[in-house]
């Protein structure tokens, strides 16, 4: 089915995504889904992770989420995400220090540390990391 769809990626802060898109495919956290114009509406909820879509031109597009819900209607996609960045907005220094400082909190000795939430932090460093990283390799946004 020919036609394009609306993407709106918002966190509590401000729209991150708010574009017209041919197709669009997230992270559930019972797997990834993807949507064309005229899915059946349906609500999701996501994990961590990619969300891909295929802009107006063609070219992929990607976002890094941390978590969220999606709504899913025939001609839009609504995702309110916990944290969202563009690929093109990543910045690869300040994921290398998130990494390194997660990675150390995993590897600490001292009893204060809250390791589920560095494994989140490792996770979401890890992931923000290879969608930059991405970036350079492919040219994309």
């Amino acid at each position: 089915m020919a036609g394009n769809i609306l993407l709106e990626v918002v966190t509590p802060e401000k729209i991150v995504v708010s574009e017209t898109v041919q197709t669009v495919t997230a992270p559930g956290s019972e797997g990834e889904f993807g949507v064309l114009v005229g899915h059946t509406p349906f609500l999701a909820t996501l994990k961590l992770g990619t969300l891909n879509f295929k802009d107006e031109t063609g070219k992929v597009r990607a976002v890094f989420i941390n978590g969220g819900f999606a709504e899913t209607l025939p001609n839009k996609v609504t995702v309110l995400a916990e944290s969202a960045e563009r690929r093109c907005d990543i910045d690869a220094d300040r994921c290398r220090l998130a990494l390194e400082r997660a990675q150390q909190r995993l590897e600490s000795k001292e009893n204060a540390v809250d390791f589920e939430r560095a494994k989140r932090a490792l996770a979401r460093a890890q992931t923000r990391m290879s969608l930059a990283e991405s970036r350079k390799m492919d040219g994309f946004q």
